[in-house]
């Protein structure tokens, strides 16, 4: 037994030995410590990573000297050279050439920016670091072909190559591989309930269509962001930042926005992280009392429509309602609400995120259970103007994953909480003190009254109109007041749309993908496979969506396979060819093939031209679909085959929406209308408003009767080059987009008897009984969802250019060139919505270091002048420019920096959308700890 402990004593002895040990720290080249830098023995798959202070213990059987390889994102890596079985080392990496880093969405594999196939930016540690904006988010403005549009403080809706808007389904956004887009709206929510800044790794982003590997959403765009892992970067770290937004309607008002992260690694299996944030402020507010038609009016005008002004929407033609001879065939409108007295503008996001992490084999194989919950008050412009107040969206995630697969399963489910629309806020606030029939009512009965009595005080046509409104207004709820305020209340906390404005929803969806690379099991090429399955679950409750008897449910999936393959034609050029194939199918239509091709030609290391040819489409959302939802001048009504005879609505003569004339055709003083007439019997709405009501001349009528909407396709061309010459790095594209089945909206007008082929007619006359129902305004507009005819191109480029200048001042400056190429005057029915500038221009000058831990970077960006197309409304978003900057100083014995940082420094107030807020200037202090 002696000899067996002495021989296990001996072995442990020699073993120990014989082992080589390395420690060190790793820094960044200001000094402060790179936490989960892989140290990496050279030719060999053994390492470790640096911990929390950047140190690192390296244990290995390798007899010295031999070669470690020191990685960090971002950052060039480091080689050094172990000549000591005992050796200390401390490794300062630099920052390494945009080019040079290391992106993965591009071909879901990782490679660096420069051999991308296709175009791709990236914002990492470092520009999260130095962003002159006031958060991340805000940062991605200043990358080369993205467009940000503002919808509200806490509410940015990212876009790429056109067709931007809010409720933005183009375009795909992903956290740590989960579509955070609320089930019930069908678009991105941004960074509302999203990442907070200490957690973000990277952020990614592909301009154009990348349903080859991503399905049908990533249609024109997708963003990564990517958050830090617990293993590779543990412990405690934070920020506060306090300031104030300035705005000439708002005034001036403090803003707070903290956030903490709890990141710790058990041990080499276990690790977890709970990351919370939380931002208060007051939003921007919307003030634009202009007439929202664009003919002018003013508050003086009988059939004013303010911008943000609502109760407005409600109108009449006060001829057709009285069918008295001696009143005005005018429009009159009723009197409506400031957005300012229904709305707090109170903007609030609290998020919050957890995780654990568990690798059963202390190797890259891991199992990741992932949740995340958040909840915040924002300002939402779609259809209407939305208080989103209490907005609940939580994710719950399964994933295991190691370097070659991945499986992951997860949950998106909403809740609306109490949020409302504001349009219809001020329609029923006037509606719950006074009936829409009965203030129109009065309106007639006194202007009738001046009219009969022969005018004795000489009123003119407009004090008629005012002192009629008046009269009508009489007793009308005023802000500010107890009754207004119990309205108020009421209204908001009722979904019945003909009474209240709650915007009700508690939707979800299931969803789950997969992808297996099999490049580690031969040379040849790099061949990946996956899939994706996702069903939907919609329950508005009839407030949204054509669910009034219960929730909606319908599903999709995909499969799609990519081949990659590098070819070395000489010492100088090499080629990288990649293929993938998708397919996708949704159960309401039949599947489509998603193909893409590209290659990349590196010349001399230096130099890379790239070429792709890419295709996407995309299914009808939800909304599309399914929405029933009246707005107040028109009716949305989706498309999907058995949507619009969900849809219902009751007109009737008491209520002052149903002419006399038209209960005696129809035989009944109601009627309940479905949206089928939309589809199948219907006018544009064009042709009644333009040329019917300039003629007269029931020929110029034309029939719309849209088609129900199928899928829309792209196919997108480009070309790229990537290089470094003489000191600037140059990245540049040019694309060139073809849309076929483009989906897009119709506004028509559906009489409520009638045919619109005109063979029915009034009896005992030739009028056609629709234009009978035209003249009597007995007709409801709907707004379709369909696809468009006509072939839709659009072209553009941009060109960055990035160099050091003055001993080492960083500079670099993008254009970006966006173009729609489609006849609109030919096909004034088609609203395509491209709401994108066609030249942007911006640029960003800085240095990390200018003295001993003090930094500092200014940003400018302009922006031409484009027209903003939403059902909204339409209008010119005059051209702008914004200046951010910001000044740092790093405080390395404490992990931290301060920085003092102001958006829009200028104060030129703007805006990026018709009908929003105008956006005012923040400026704000804050101290982050441990951000590395």
């Amino acid at each position: 037994m002696k000899k067996v402990f002495s021989f296990l004593f001996l072995m442990f002895c020699l073993s120990s030995f014989s082992q080589t040990v390395i420690t060190g720290t790793v820094k960044d080249n200001s000094g402060i410590p790179l936490p989960g830098a892989n140290v990496i023995v050279m030719g060999s798959d053994e390492g470790t990573t640096s911990n929390f202070d950047g140190k690192f213990e390296l244990k290995t059987d390798r007899i010295p000297p031999f070669d470690i390889v020191i990685s960090f994102t971002g950052f060039e890596n480091s080689t050094v050279n172990i000549s000591s079985k005992t050796q200390t080392i401390e490794v300062e990496l630099e920052l390494s050439s945009q080019l040079d880093e290391v992106v993965i969405s591009a071909s879901r594999t990782p490679e660096r920016v420069f051999e991308s196939p296709v175009t791709i930016e990236r914002f990492g540690i470092n520009e999260v670091r130095n962003t002159a904006s006031a958060d991340f988010y805000g940062g991605l403005e200043n990358l080369k072909g993205v467009d940000i549009n503002k919808n509200s403080l806490t509410f940015s809706s990212v876009n790429t190559r056109g067709f931007a808007g809010f409720a933005n389904a183009r375009f795909m956004q992903l956290v740590d591989g989960m579509d955070n887009s609320a089930p019930a709206l069908n678009f991105p929510l941004g960074n509302l309930i999203g990442m907070i800044e200490t957690d973000v790794q990277s952020v990614e982003i592909l301009p154009g269509a990348s349903s080859g590997l991503y399905g049908a959403n990533a249609f024109n765009g997708i963003l990564f962001m990517r958050s830090k892992n617990p293993f590779e970067f543990s412990g405690i770290s934070g920020y506060v930042k306090q300031g104030i937004t300035s705005q000439e309607a708002a005034g001036d008002n403090s803003f707070t926005d903290v956030g903490i992260r709890l990141a710790h690694k058990f041990s080499d299996k276990f690790a977890a992280k709970v990351n919370l944030g939380y931002l208060k402020g007051t939003d921007w507010w919307a003030t634009n009392q202009e007439d929202k038609l664009g003919r002018g009016l003013t508050r003086a005008d009988t059939d004013y429509d303010g911008i943000n002004i609502y109760g407005d929407e409600v109108s009449t033609n006060i001829r057709s309602a009285s069918g008295l001879g001696i009143i005005p065939d005018v429009e009159v409108s009723r009197t409506g609400y400031n957005e300012v007295d229904l709305t707090n503008y109170n903007a609030e996001s609290l998020k919050a995120d957890w995780g654990l992490y568990y690798r059963p084999w202390e190797d890259d194989f891991e199992i990741q259970y992932v949740g995340k919950i958040g909840s915040g008050n924002t300002i939402y412009q779609g259809a209407n103007r939305y208080n989103i107040k209490d907005f609940v969206l939580q994710q719950h995630k399964i994933e295991v994953k190691n370097n070659n697969f991945f499986f992951r399963t997860y949950v998106n489910i909403d809740d609306a909480g109490n949020s409302y629309d504001m349009v219809f806020t001020g329609i029923n606030i006037n509606r719950s003190w006074k009936s829409d029939a009965d203030w129109f009512g009065d309106y007639i009965q006194t202007f009738a009254g001046i009219e009969l009595s022969g005018n004795p005080q000489g009123l003119t046509t407009q004090q008629k109109h005012d002192a009629s409104r008046a009269a009508a207004d009489t007793g009308r709820l005023i802000p500010g007041t107890p009754e207004f305020q119990n309205a108020f209340d009421q209204v908001i906390q009722n979904p019945d749309l003909s009474q209240g404005s709650k915007f009700q929803d508690n939707s979800r969806f299931y969803h789950s993908d997969a992808n297996y690379n099999f490049g580690h099991l031969w040379d040849f090429a790099e061949v990946q496979a996956g899939g994706s399955l996702r069903v939907y679950e919609l329950n508005s409750g009839g407030t949204i969506y054509t669910d009034n008897d219960g929730s909606i449910g319908y599903s999709e999936f995909g499969l799609y396979t990519q081949i990659q393959k590098d070819v070395e034609l000489s010492d100088l050029v090499k080629l990288k060819l990649t293929g993938s194939l998708r397919y996708d199918k949704s159960e309401l239509f039949d599947g489509f093939f998603s193909p893409r091709l590209s290659a990349g030609f590196t010349i001399a290391k230096d130099h890379n031209i790239r070429a792709s040819f890419q295709t996407g489409f995309r299914n009808p959302t939800t909304q599309d679909l399914y929405i029933g939802l009246d707005v107040g001048r028109a009716v949305l009504i989706g498309s999907a085959f058995d949507n619009p005879a969900r849809y219902s609505k009751q007109f009737s003569v008491a209520q002052g929406n149903l002419s006399s004339f038209g209960a005696a055709v129809l035989g009944s003083p109601t009627l309940d209308l479905d949206g089928t007439g939309a589809y199948e019997n219907s006018f544009t709405a064009n042709s009644v408003s333009q040329d019917f009501s300039q003629s007269g001349n029931p020929a110029d009528l034309e029939i719309g009767n849209s088609s129900l909407a199928t899928p829309e396709q792209v196919s997108s061309f480009e070309l790229g080059y990537r290089g470094k010459i003489e000191g600037f790095v140059i990245d540049a594209s040019v694309y060139h987009n073809i849309y076929q089945d483009f989906l897009s909206n119709e506004n028509v007008l559906a009489p409520f008897y009638g045919d619109v082929e005109l063979t029915e007619t009034v009896p005992g006359t030739n009028t056609p009984l629709a234009v009978a129902a035209i003249a009597n305004g007995d007709f409801q507009v709907f707004q379709t969802y369909t696809n468009t005819e006509e072939e839709v191109r659009s072209y553009g480029g941009a060109i960055g250019l990035s160099t050091k200048v003055f001993g080492g001042f960083d500079l670099s400056s993008n254009y970006t060139y966006a173009l729609l190429d489609f006849d609109v005057a030919a096909n004034p029915n088609v609203r395509l919505g491209f709401n994108t500038p066609e030249h942007q221009v911006k640029t960003s000058f800085g240095h990390t270091d200018l003295f001993e831990n003090f930094g500092f970077n200014v940003a400018w960006r302009w922006r031409d002048s484009y027209f903003w197309e939403a059902s909204f409304g339409d209008g010119i978003v005059p051209s702008f420019n914004v200046f951010d900057a910001q000044v740092n100083y790093r405080i390395p014995k404490y992990k931290s920096t301060l920085k003092l940082g102001a958006a829009n420094i200028l104060q030129d107030e703007y805006f990026t959308a018709f009908g929003t807020g105008f956006i005012g200037s923040q400026y704000y202090i804050s101290l982050t700890i441990n951000n590395f």
